[in-house]
Parts: structure tokens; C-alpha cells; sequence
């Protein structure tokens, strides 16, 4: 398996920061934006625990995007939200755009003793704000011994086409699934394009291209360049199997966007209202079906068969989905996080707003 492509800079002459000092300084900055402090807490744990896990587009990455929402008034400051349906196994939100991973936490606060009791409860929420990065909720799958899969989606925007076409209609639509194992676990974090938004965004301001041509431009040529994204009118990012198999991430998209805007029943046939989500989560209790035992002795086997496969390349065994993120998290908790260059300076402006200083945070 090779790096995430996040992952694949060298980030060794990165200025290292404090995880509980970085978590302490984006709340401050997210509470001094109006952002109710419990909420901001949420919030910012969220993102840093992003960073922590390697996903440095959506980490502290979208800190100052998420301050500019609240000092527009598009992400609510205070709150709760609205129970539209509460059925035991089935509950559906109006999250009143209110921010994305308080919300989702809330979220697994109802569901995982609801799946205790019932073996399986789902949680969907409409008009959430953005939920930063999927794989950090994994990390509750596997503190709380469930499987759990999350997706989400954005009906106010597009950047994928449906597979054979050039005209976006879908988000990336990230689906992610996290499981325990006897030691460690599974954390799973896909989308149903090539590559995302976050990643396009910053390759396009350094100048850079992709490896790869994972894009298509307006007039349905392959492309390497994120630049595609920005004309008129705009390409689109490429469905996950490319231009031979898109119809693999077309129809996973479609599955993304079936369990949130569907079951939501609100999405792309509403009016836009902003930078937001709609979300679906589902909580299973390993002892509701063959026992946590039996599931953890079929998935445990399924572990060691992958990572004694024979690999490829020698120098690249393969890995579990999340297994490299857990020991980069156990790393930087230890000896500090490394942040993407580019965080510290779209962090500027809103320090100098408010009078903080993220290199306060620095080891």
C-alpha cells in the first residue's frame, strides 16, 4: 500500500507543536469567533486530532475557514439541534448549522447506548456545517468496541461529475467504516473521487500539479492540473477508479448520497445555503450479532493475512487502513505534531484579529 498522499512530503524540517497546547490554542481562537467555549472545545479537539492522524487538509487546516464562517454568521455559535424523527433504531436532525464535529459527537453520544440496547442505531443530520475529518470518529469505534460507518455530503457544492460525464454534480462524498481488533483497529477513510477538494485547493495555490491525471477539465480531457478546478466554466475531480473504472465511484456516490440527503430527505434538491454537510452514521454492537469474541477472531484473522501477505515492493508491506495514522498519532503525541506549512500562514490574519499566537504551541 503505498503512502497517503498526504503524507508523502517530507515534513522533516517541520517546526513541531504541543497536541494539548495546539488543541488549547484553536479553542481560544474559535471561542474569541463567538463560538459557545463547550462547542469550541468539541471543535477543536476534532480538528487536531486530524493533524494528529496525519489528515493535514482536515485538520487545522480548516481552522481559519471555520472562523471566517462564524464571523459571517454561516456556522451557528450556540445551540442545539432539532429532532425532526426519534424512532428507537432511527433518529433524524436539523443540525441547524450548527459545527460539524460537535454535532457529530452528540451524535454518537445518542447512538452508541441506543446500539447497546438494540444491536444497531442510525443517526442522520441535515444542515450540519462541515464535519472535518471522518477518520477521527473512528477512533470512538474503536474506544467503544462498535462498528461504525460514517458518510457524508455536501449538497451545497460540486466538484465530481457522474462517471462519463463533465458537469459536476457530487462532493467527493467520503465514506469511512472503523472497527476494533484484538489489538489496534481498522479505520477506513475513502471518498468516492480520486483526490479531494482540500488537496486540490492547496496544490493549486503552491503551483502544483498531481502525479497523476485525476482530473478531468471542462471539455472532458484528462488533466494533472488542480488549476482545471478554477476556470469557466470549471472541470471536475475524476470518480474514484478513473476514467476506465469511475463507474466504481459514481456508484459509490450515489450510495453516499442515498444514506444522507436521501434518507435526510433534504440535499441537492433544496436551495444551497453554504459551506455545510449532511451526514449519516450508523452504530452496530458487536455482541448484538455473532459476539465481539467471534467478530474480533474473524477480523483479527483477515488482519494478519493482510499484513503477511507478500508485498510487492519489500520496503512497502501492507498495511491495515488506519494503521499507519494510530502510530503517526502515538508518534506526535509523544514528540510533537508536524503542521503543512501553509496552516500556519492562512492562520494569520484571525490570530492578529484576536490576539493570539499559534507559536505559542511550538515544543
Amino acid at each position: 500500500m503505498n503512502p497517503p498522499e498526504h503524507l508523502a512530503a517530507d515534513p522533516s524540517a517541520r517546526p513541531r507543536y504541543d497536541a494539548a497546547a495546539l488543541t488549547d490554542f484553536a479553542s481560544q481562537l474559535l471561542t474569541a469567533a463567538g463560538l459557545a467555549p463547550d462547542m469550541a472545545g468539541c471543535v477543536a479537539d476534532t480538528l487536531v486530532q486530524g493533524d494528529l492522524l496525519g489528515h493535514d487538509t482536515h485538520g487545522l487546516a480548516l481552522l481559519g475557514g471555520y472562523v471566517k464562517e462564524l464571523e459571517s454568521g454561516s456556522m451557528r455559535k450556540a445551540g442545539a439541534p432539532t429532532v425532526l424523527s426519534d424512532k428507537p433504531a432511527a433518529v433524524l436532525w436539523d443540525g441547524q448549522r450548527l459545527p460539524g464535529p460537535w454535532l457529530v459527537h452528540q451524535a454518537l453520544d445518542l447512538l452508541t447506548p441506543r446500539a447497546r440496547e438494540l444491536g444497531t442505531a442510525s443517526l442522520v443530520i441535515r444542515r450540519s456545517h462541515h464535519i472535518a475529518c471522518l477518520a477521527v470518529y473512528m477512533l470512538r469505534a474503536l474506544q467503544d468496541n462498535l462498528l461504525l460507518v460514517l458518510a457524508c455530503s455536501d449538497a451545497n457544492a460540486a466538484s465530481v461529475a457522474p462517471f462519463g460525464g463533465t458537469q459536476a454534480v457530487f462532493t467527493p462524498n467520503p465514506l469511512a467504516l472503523g472497527f476494533p481488533l484484538s489489538a489496534g483497529g481498522v479505520m477506513v477513510d475513502i471518498s468516492a473521487s480520486i483526490t479531494t477538494n482540500g488537496m486540490s485547493n492547496r496544490k493549486h495555490q503552491a503551483g502544483e500539479r498531481y502525479a497523476h491525471e485525476w482530473l478531468l477539465d471542462a471539455q472532458g480531457r484528462p488533466s494533472a492540473d488542480p488549476a482545471v478546478l478554477f476556470t469557466q466554466p470549471p472541470g471536475t475531480l475524476l470518480p474514484t477508479g478513473g476514467t476506465s473504472h469511475g463507474h466504481k465511484g459514481y456508484g459509490m456516490a450515489l450510495l453516499v448520497e442515498a444514506l444522507t440527503g436521501g434518507l435526510a430527505g433534504h440535499g441537492r434538491a433544496d436551495p444551497r445555503e453554504g459551506w455545510g454537510a449532511t451526514v449519516h452514521l450508523t452504530a452496530y454492537d458487536l455482541d448484538a450479532f455473532g459476539g465481539k469474541a467471534e467478530f474480533l477472531r474473524q477480523m483479527d484473522h483477515i488482519a494478519q493475512q493482510c499484513r503477511s501477505n507478500v508485498p510487492v515492493d519489500p520496503m512497502r508491506p501492507v498495511r491495515l487502513p488506519g494503521e499507519r495514522g494510530l502510530a503517526r498519532r502515538a508518534e506526535q503525541l509523544a514528540h510533537g505534531v508536524e503542521l503543512h506549512p501553509s496552516i500556519a500562514n492562512a492562520l494569520k490574519d484571525a490570530q492578529a484579529r484576536y490576539g493570539l499566537k499559534l507559536d505559542d504551541a511550538r515544543r
